[in-house]
């Protein structure tokens, strides 16, 4: 019996050569890959005025012959990604995306798969306004390619862009570490604090019977897990800037706990996702910090509260602001990673059970003014303690006025930029931008 390719194979080969067509009069380049591709059919290269770029984007193709998409509507449509599928791009070092061909209408449709486990949906939402795939397009499909991760990414500015915020922040550390012995491991120790009549605090380390801490243990509770005799005063740098990769680890350890209890009194720690965000005061009511930003006094509402669409005086969800601290050695000077996010509760206060569905619609609305303002707003909360400490002094240089030891941080280091990122490459047009929270809800 003679071999025969099937419809389907026709079709998969159509729709891949016209989204290559598509591709290249956009001004992108495009490679198809071999037959024994597993869930990318293509990389596409950004180009500039014909200029590669080396930026690539990894494209799976869906074609179809005619018909409708699931759940179609003359808004848009939805698409169900396989598992498998979903598994298999997590692992990509390229921004992947879907890109959904139609014959009939030559329909050209396309939507960035999230590869953030905390936030990939299996169901991608598809706006026939907005997620075109031509010209109009190029911008969103080139801001993909703008590094997201390591030890900083660019938020670019407002206006002309050629300023670049990054989202680190430089460390002034204590000037000592105080170590002593102890006959306790954490957990044990941590039992001790927690079953005393004084508050417990947790910004120590204990590792191999040797405490650490910024503060003086014989003043604290902590006086209770130490040998009070054995408490030395080591000066940071000894400590902080130690070859041993273990030693490293342990003061990244001790910088967390001490940022926690710092903010002990504004702020709750997320175990399973390890991010930091802001405590509701009262169950379903909104909070605002109020801050000076680059130029001028502005505020942030750090807890929202999101009304139910369906039933009336309901709460939907409460959104809270949140970052991920991750701090890092670079050359002779620590810094705090600063990545913002969102913590999402039913009330304020108990964990939302859904939250992946409504971080990622909210993410799709952030663009590079949000991403900017909030890593001014974090700066500006954790430096709010030292400007109250410097207007109590009244001004006064070489005042010192903070009675224990903290972690100080610099403002964030802006960088110029030749290249400016186009602002609609951080979301969606404008329709989506001006978006309520009560959209978002449609995501969930």
């Amino acid at each position: 019996m003679p071999k025969q390719l099937t419809p389907n194979q026709i079709l998969g080969e159509i729709g891949e050569n016209a989204v290559r067509g598509r591709f290249l009069s956009m001004g992108f380049q495009f490679d198809g890959r071999s037959r024994l591709e597993a869930g990318i059919d293509g990389i596409a290269e950004v180009m500039e005025k014909g200029q590669p770029m080396a930026r690539m984007i990894a494209v799976q193709v869906k074609a179809k012959d005619d018909g409708r998409y699931a759940s179609e509507t003359d808004d848009g449509f939805a698409y169900l990604l396989r598992r498998q599928d979903l598994d298999y791009w997590k692992g990509s070092n390229l921004p992947v995306i879907v890109v959904f061909y139609r014959k009939s209408d030559n329909s050209f449709y396309w939507k960035e798969v999230s590869r953030d486990s905390d936030q990939a949906e299996r169901r991608l939402q598809v706006d026939k306004a907005t997620d075109v795939l031509d010209n109009g397009s190029i911008n969103r499909l080139a801001g993909l390619t703008v590094p997201k991760a390591g030890f900083g990414y660019y938020v670019p500015a407002l206006g002309g862009g050629e300023e670049a915020l990054v989202n680190i922040l430089p460390i002034d550390l204590p000037k000592e570490i105080y170590v002593a012995s102890t006959p306790y491991d954490g957990r044990r120790a941590s039992a001790i604090l927690l079953d005393g009549d004084d508050p417990a605090r947790f910004d120590w380390s204990i590792a191999g019977g040797t405490f650490w801490s910024f503060h003086d243990p014989r003043t604290s509770v902590c006086s209770q897990i130490v040998d009070l005799d054995q408490v030395d005063a080591i000066d940071t740098v000894d400590l902080a800037f130690h070859d041993d990769v273990d030693e490293q680890n342990r003061f990244m350890h001790l910088l967390r706990q001490a940022l926690r209890h710092q903010t002990r009194d504004d702020l709750n720690w997320s175990k399973d996702r390890k991010i930091l965000y802001f405590r509701a005061l009262e169950k379903d009511v909104p909070r605002n910090f109020a801050y000076e930003s680059s130029k001028k006094k502005t505020d942030a509402d750090v807890v929202t509260v999101a009304m139910s669409d369906k039933e009336e005086g309901k709460v939907s969800f409460v959104r809270h602001h949140a970052f991920s601290p991750r701090f890092e050695r670079l050359g002779d000077r620590w810094y705090l990673i600063v990545s913002p996010t969102y913590y999402f509760t039913t009330n304020g206060f108990t964990p939302h059970s859904h939250p992946g569905a409504l971080l990622a619609g909210k993410k799709r609305l952030d663009k590079s003014a949000a991403l900017r303002g909030q890593v001014i707003m974090w700066h500006r909360f954790l430096t709010q303690a030292d400007r109250e400490a410097e207007r109590a002094s009244g001004g006064l240089f070489g005042v010192e006025v903070v009675t224990e030891p903290r972690l100080r941080f610099g403002e964030p280091p802006t960088v110029q930029l030749e290249t400016r990122v186009p602002e609609d490459g951080w979301g969606g047009g404008k329709k989506k931008a001006e978006a309520s929270d009560q959209q978002e809800g449609l995501f969930a």
